[in-house]
């Protein structure tokens, strides 16, 4: 066994709501491939008992495999890249919250935005509430369903082959329908982000309709949390001088900060809620 490092995203005493303890045993297991019962307990400052209860309801989501007095990794599913939605929604969560809510700033009554998919993008439909009047394009069913639930927006929801791992639509039919349309504003959910290679994903099909829905913009707006930087994932979506505005948590170096700045990117950091 491990021991629990210090580099965890979450630390002792910062961690508070159930569902952000369940997204840093998960970011921890990443790291260890196993823990216990006892050193969770210890490192949260909660009792065995609820971290008993955090493993099984995660082990529940398939997200992780129990062992006799803690876990491990579930080694079944899908690689890194590729990992389920269900993960993705614990994941660096109160990030996630805080760069929707930012994102939201953007929006003026009367625009008509596509909402990307994405577990990041979802929670820019989250923020909407503020609104009266908007069009919403969306190639995702959780934000289509999202936006839906304020029950006064024209929500247009693209046609086309579903992706299972990420709840998106995709194909050329969802490609062909996206042409029809210009838009005033694009949440953009990103995988992998760097300054020299541009933002990626693992998907071909992915990469394809995210092409297209930055062409029918008029701004294009990068929603993801700092973990997803200096990385590269396999399909190209575009270079940054495509993008407009970055909208991400504090977590990003002001190294990178300032390359963005300097290359006239508007840079919007967030501090997320630790209470």
């Amino acid at each position: 066994m491990h021991a629990l490092t210090n580099d965890c995203i979450i630390m002792v005493g910062k961690v508070v709501s159930s569902s952000g303890r369940r997204s840093a045993i998960l970011q921890i297991l990443k790291k260890n491939s196993n823990v216990s019962v006892t050193e969770l307990s210890k490192h949260f400052g909660v009792s065995e008992v609820t971290i008993r209860k955090d493993l099984n309801l995660l082990k529940d989501r398939n997200l992780l495999v129990r062992t006799r007095g803690g876990a491990i990794t579930n080694d079944t599913g899908t690689n890194e890249d590729e990992m389920s939605i269900r993960f993705k929604k614990l994941a660096h969560y109160r990030e996630k919250q805080a760069i929707g809510r930012a994102a939201a700033d953007l929006i003026e009554d009367g625009d008509i935005v596509i909402i990307d998919s994405g577990t990041t993008a979802l929670q820019v439909a989250c923020n909407l509430h503020k609104f009266k009047n908007l069009t919403v394009l969306t190639n995702a069913l959780n934000v289509a369903q999202e936006v839906l639930s304020y029950k006064r927006f024209n929500v247009i929801l693209l046609g086309g082959n579903i992706r299972s791992s990420s709840e998106s639509v995709v194909g050329a039919l969802a490609e062909s329908n996206l042409k029809m349309f210009y838009c005033d504003k694009l949440f953009l959910g990103v995988d992998s982000f760097s300054v020299e290679n541009g933002i990626s994903t693992p998907s071909v099909e992915e990469a394809n309709i995210n092409q297209i829905m930055i062409s029918r913009s008029r701004k294009v707006i990068t929603v993801f949390d700092s973990s997803k930087v200096n990385k590269r994932s396999f399909a190209f979506i575009t270079d940054l001088s495509n993008i407009d505005a970055v909208v991400t948590d504090d977590g990003l170096d002001k190294s990178i900060r300032s390359q963005l700045k300097s290359m006239d990117l508007e840079v919007i950091t967030v501090k997320p809620d630790r209470e």
